[in-house]
C-alpha cells in the first residue's frame, strides 16, 4: 500500500509538468490573427503597394512604416502612369521577382493596374483596393468615373501635351488650386499643397484604355470605400466592391485616405495579409 501511495505522489508533479508543457505548446501553435489553436502560419506575404494618378509611392509612407513594424516585407514600386496595359505589364514583371505569397494593393488608378497585373499570377493571394478603380473586362477608368455624378475631377483637371522624343500624347494633371478639394479634402492644407506640387500626371490614353481580364474574378479582394471621396463617387466604389464580392469597409475619408487615414488602410491590408498567409 505504501509503495502505491508513493507512486501516486510522484505521479502528480509529473502530470502537472506535462499539463504545463502542453499548454505552452498550444500557445506556440496559436494563430495570432484568429486566436484559434492550429499549426504555425506560413511565411508572411510580401505586400506590394501600387499608387495611382496624381501621386507617387510616398503616399504610402504611413502604411509602409506600420506594416514593416509588424514584420512584413513591403515594396512600393513606381507606377509609370503611361498606359493601362503597359503599367500593368510593368507591375506584373515586378511581381515575378518576388517569391512566396503576395498581397497586392492599389489606390485609385492603381486599382485598375493591379486588376490586370495580378491576372494569371498564382502567388498573388489577395487584392486590396483603396478608393480604387476595379474595372471589369472592357471597361476603362474614364467610363467607370462617369457612372455616377459627384466627382470634382472633371472641373479640376488640366491637360498638357508632351513628347519624349519618340512618342507624344496628353498628360492630365489636377490644377494645384483645386487639388485639395478634389483629391485630399481631409489632408492638412500644407500637406495637400506639397502633394499638388509633386503630383505625377497620367496620360489621357491610360484613362481611356479598356481593361483586360480582371484578377478579382479569381483572387479574394478587399475594398475600402471613402465616403467623402470627391474623385470617385462612393456609389461607384460600392458598386465595384459589391460585384467583386469584396470584404468591404467604409470610412469618412477623402480620395486620399491612404494619407489621411493610414491606420484604417493598414488594418484592412493586414486583414487581407492574414487571410493570405
Amino acid at each position: 500500500m505504501s509503495t502505491r501511495v508513493s507512486s501516486r505522489r510522484w505521479r502528480l508533479p509529473a502530470l502537472a509538468a506535462l499539463t504545463a508543457l502542453l499548454i505552452a505548446g498550444a500557445a506556440l501553435f496559436t494563430s495570432s490573427s484568429s486566436g484559434h489553436v492550429g499549426f504555425p502560419a506560413g511565411p508572411k506575404p510580401t505586400i506590394v503597394l501600387v499608387h495611382g494618378a496624381w501621386s507617387d509611392a510616398s503616399s504610402w509612407d504611413g502604411e509602409i512604416a506600420a506594416l514593416e513594424a509588424d514584420g512584413y516585407t513591403v515594396d512600393a514600386p513606381a507606377d509609370p502612369l503611361r498606359s493601362l496595359s503597359g503599367d500593368a505589364a510593368y507591375i506584373a514583371s515586378y511581381l515575378k521577382t518576388i517569391s512566396g505569397p503576395i498581397v497586392l494593393v492599389g489606390h485609385s488608378y492603381g486599382g485598375a493596374v493591379i486588376t490586370n497585373a495580378a491576372t494569371g499570377n498564382p502567388n498573388v493571394r489577395a487584392l486590396v483596393y483603396i478608393d480604387a478603380f476595379a474595372p471589369d473586362q472592357g471597361e476603362s477608368v474614364l467610363s467607370l468615373a462617369a457612372k455616377n455624378p459627384g466627382s470634382e475631377l472633371p472641373a479640376a483637371i488640366t491637360t498638357v501635351p508632351y513628347t519624349d522624343g519618340t512618342t507624344s500624347g496628353i498628360d492630365v494633371y489636377i490644377k494645384p488650386a483645386d487639388f485639395r478639394a478634389a483629391f485630399a479634402a481631409d489632408v492638412p492644407s500644407w500637406e495637400a499643397a506639397v502633394m499638388a506640387a509633386t503630383q505625377r500626371p497620367i496620360t489621357y490614353a491610360a484613362l481611356t484604355e479598356p481593361s483586360g481580364i480582371p484578377a478579382w474574378k479569381t483572387i479574394p479582394s478587399w475594398y475600402l470605400v471613402g465616403l467623402q471621396d470627391e474623385a470617385i463617387p462612393p456609389a461607384t466604389q460600392e458598386l465595384m466592391a459589391a460585384r467583386m464580392h469584396a470584404h468591404t469597409i467604409a470610412i469618412d475619408s477623402s480620395h486620399a485616405s491612404l494619407v489621411s487615414h493610414p491606420r484604417a488602410v493598414t488594418d484592412l491590408i493586414l486583414d487581407a495579409a492574414r487571410a493570405a498567409g
